[in-house]
């Protein structure tokens, strides 16, 4: 996986939600009051950890450190990522070094739009090629230099990697460059797999393709995602499409198994998503909530231009530590329509002469470290090992990381900390399959002695994750709330059954603390009303 199916949190805000603890709002202007260290000023608290477990992309990293600045309480937050494989790592670094290019290299929009050709799309646009390859030298350096590496990106620490993964590394960023040699024919490979998949149905694939969007995607929260942009990208591979832009270089940074052979490289071509798309990290819901308008389930805006939204509001917060006023001219109303597109054509870069070179410092970001995990440890914290014993505050693990998953694992967890599993809810699997996956990871984290941050009994709503709570309080199980994010129409959305794409602002009355479901109030209002005199 490359990207994540469930959109982008601040996991240090889910953390201060989870537990309830007090964040003082920040000082006004000319006030001299200096930021606190330590959640919630507990002196215990001088640092949080957090664990992302597959998060396949720099999503919630960037989110968090986004929104750090919102905080008054700004304890140090040590993030430990771990992926699956060195070019998936490899990847997240050179994403996360986009967000935090630094301002003098590119504007605003043109990083957003950089960020989007290099995340989303199987063929990117000659500018992207050009400035993967030259930050991929650039990594390069910093990955076999520590004194590169501290001058560069010191928040970056990669000493938990082992030295093959460092080979890893150090391939697919040769792997990038501009090589007769390096050769990736994305086109070729993308509908290799788009054929495996539909066998004799190809011939009717667009058919296909929005049968997934209207009668799956669309009921479990992913109403902003456009037809015609949905379809373009199952049949293609390009995700976000702007028209001023012609995507005609292959996106290197999705290749995976790599495997030096001599000068050439050998890989196993593209084996990543086909079927969802990178539409759900951020687009599928936006503080703009005009831009979710829609008539008769055509929306004013494709989920790429909530995608691009959002990643203007983290990226203007990244370089100015300052609260993002959307311009509502700067985007564009596609929804509803089909742009024409030129045929994709795939052509080798084979000369790097002439090149820009991206090596300024990052944005700094003070108390945050980003350690890059060996994937090996996987298993390690399956299995409980000791050295992680009562080390996360915060855990995010993928849906296709469940399997990991064990009662040692949650070992990990300190007494007082938040769990979030990521659940097949993006996915186009049939409903029982995504049911029966969310029946089994609660059970677990019951099992496991973790307690529900919010209460799933309360409301009928899709999860795209599961949040949980280890906490040494036996009394609070009964004393859940809802949280805002779980209101359908909001995150969740509603149940797949009763939606119909355009009702997104459902409002849901507060329920009593007496009541379990809504269907016992609704039983207890037919009961009075039975015995009333006619």
């Amino acid at each position: 996986m490359l990207w994540g199916l469930s959109p982008a949190l601040d996991l240090y805000e889910e953390y201060l939600k989870a537990f309830k603890i007090k964040d003082d709002p920040l000082p006004e202007e000319g006030d001299s009051s200096e930021k606190v260290e330590g959640a919630g000023g507990d002196d215990q608290q001088k640092s949080i950890n957090i664990l992302i477990c597959g998060g396949a992309d720099p999503r919630h990293v960037i989110k968090t450190l986004a929104k750090r600045y919102t905080h008054r309480n700004q304890p140090k937050l040590n993030i430990y990522v771990l992926d699956g494989c060195s070019e998936i790592a490899a990847r997240s670094m050179l994403l996360l070094g986009v967000a935090l290019e630094d301002p003098e290299s590119f504007s605003l929009v043109g990083k957003v739009h950089l960020y989007m050709d290099l995340y989303g799309n199987a063929v990117i646009r000659p500018s992207s090629h050009h400035y993967m390859a030259a930050k991929g030298r650039t990594l390069l350096q910093m990955v076999t230099d520590d004194e590169k590496l501290q001058q560069l990106a010191p928040m970056l620490n990669i000493e938990g990697l082992k030295y093959k993964e460092r080979d890893g590394l150090e391939m697919a960023f040769s792997f990038w460059q501009p090589d007769p040699w390096n050769v990736f024919e994305m086109t070729s490979y993308w509908q290799r797999r788009v054929r495996a998949l539909l066998g004799t149905r190809y011939d009717h694939r667009l058919g296909l393709f929005d049968w997934d969007i209207s009668m799956t995607l669309w009921g479990r929260g992913g109403q902003q995602i456009c037809s015609q942009e949905y379809r373009y990208w199952r049949d293609s591979g390009v995700a976000f499409v702007f028209p001023e832009y012609e995507q005609c270089k292959p996106n290197k940074t999705l290749a995976a198994g790599l495997v030096r052979d001599g000068r050439t490289f050998m890989h196993r071509g593209y084996v990543g998503d086909i079927q969802t798309g990178p539409y759900c990290g951020f687009g599928l819901r936006t503080a703009e909530e005009r831009m979710h308008h829609s008539v008769h389930g055509d929306n004013d805006y494709r989920s790429t231009d909530i995608t691009e939204r959002n990643l203007l509001e983290f990226f203007h917060e990244l370089q100015t530590q300052t609260p993002y006023e959307h311009d509502p001219t700067r985007s564009r109303k596609y929804g509803s329509v089909r742009l024409l597109m030129t045929p994709l054509l795939t052509h080798q870069e084979e000369d790097a002469s002439g090149q820009a070179s991206y090596d300024k410092p990052w944005i700094q970001v003070p108390g945050v470290t980003v350690h890059y995990v060996s994937p090996l440890e996987m298993a390690e914290l399956q299995k409980g090992a000791a050295r992680w014993n009562n080390m996360f505050d915060v855990a995010f693990v993928a849906y296709n990381y469940y399997t990991f998953l064990s009662k040692d694992f949650f070992q990990a967890l300190r007494t007082q900390a938040l769990f979030v599993q990521e659940t097949k809810q993006m996915t186009v699997e049939r409903k029982a399959i995504v049911e029966e996956f969310e029946a089994n990871a609660k059970e677990l984290m019951k099992q496991a002695g973790l307690k529900a941050a919010i209460n799933y009994q309360a409301i009928n709503a899709k999860n795209m994750w599961l949040k949980y709570k280890k906490t040494d309080n036996d009394d609070g199980e009964d004393e859940l709330e809802l949280e805002p994010e779980s209101v359908p129409g909001i995150d969740n959305d509603v149940d797949a059954d009763d939606a119909s794409g355009n009702d997104r602002n459902l409002i849901i009355e507060e329920i009593p603390s007496d009541y379990q479901t809504v269907s016992a109030i609704k039983r207890e209002v037919e009961a009075e009303e039975s015995i009333q005199p006619k």
